[in-house]
This record gives C-alpha cells, structure tokens and sequence, in this order.
C-alpha cells in the first residue's frame, strides 16, 4: 500500500501542491499534519507509522517533511527500512525500494552529516608541524627532496612539491 504524508508548518498554509503529487502517485491513504517538524507530537505522522506494514510504501513530497535534522530523517527511513517499509520522495527522486534510491538516499545524509567521500587529501595525513618542518628543511637547502619526505612523511613527490615549495612560494632552483 502506498501511504502519503504532507506536512506544512503552519495553519494559513497550504496543502494543495503536496496532496496533488501524491494523488498522482496513487497513494491509497493520506496523513496530513499542520504543525512544524520540529515537534515530536505530529499526530498524523504517528498514525502513519502505526498503519504503515511491511511491503507497504511511505511516500512524501521531499524527505524533509519526514524530519528536519538529518539525523532524524536518517533514524526514521532506517527505522522504516528495518520494518520492511520503502520510502519515496518526489522532489529528490529517491526510493529506497531500489538499490539506487538506497545508494542516492544514503550519499544524501552523508553530504548533510558534512561527511564527503573518497580519499582524504594527502596532507591531512602529516602529524601536525610535519608540514612546517618540511618547508624550513627545504628552504634550508641542506637535504635532498627524499631525504626531507622520509623525514617528514611526506609519500608522494608531487604531494611534496604542491604543499611545500608552491603553496610556501619558494623558489625551487
């Protein structure tokens, strides 16, 4: 079953937008709650989730109307997923009933934790003042590059040279 949930923050708002997207989703029931999602007590959001069984499909207009904070939204669609209830929103296009909705909604909340992905930068991986150090033995001129990178822990020549000489503006030669 494909269960709708509009939430607008307040009384002089309106619904109408919301209730049509999900009418053309098909959604066999509807909860409405007029209040802001930073209250716990949304009457029909809770009504909802007591319908709600697995199999069954909760849809809303764009995921914040499920929570404000990311942690939130992110606690409620794994509360939902462990359930057996999909959650599918209209404005991001996601729907965790697919692996790609799965994939896209969890890369979504990562990016809202402030969390980025892939390799950390080299230079982030230095003890703190290796970066300095490395600098002043370089400017210094009395070791080699190899010398100063194994000292310092510096992996990459190129890595070396990006942070070291041209962003410290020193002249190599």
């Amino acid at each position: 079953m494909k269960l709708g949930y509009i939430r607008v923050s307040k009384d002089q708002q309106t619904t109408a937008l919301q209730e049509d997207a999900l009418q053309r989703e098909q959604c066999e029931r509807l909860f409405i709650d007029k209040m802001s999602g930073k209250r716990f007590d949304r009457p029909q959001f809770v009504r909802m989730l007591e319908t709600a069984r697995a199999g069954d499909i909760i849809v809303v207009w764009r995921l914040d109307r499920l929570g404000r904070s990311p942690k939130e939204l992110i606690e409620t669609v794994n509360a939902l997923a462990e359930r057996g209830i999909e959650v599918r929103s209209l404005k991001e296009h996601i729907d965790t009933a697919t692996p790609t909705g799965k994939l896209m909604f969890h890369l979504m909340a990562a990016r809202a934790r402030g969390r980025r992905g892939g390799r950390r930068p080299a230079i982030e991986t230095l003890r703190p003042g290796q970066l300095e150090r490395a600098r002043q033995l370089y400017a210094a001129r009395e070791n080699t590059v190899a010398e100063i990178m194994a000292l310092t822990g510096f992996k990459s020549r190129a890595t070396f040279y990006k942070y070291v000489v041209h962003q410290a503006g020193i002249k190599d030669g």
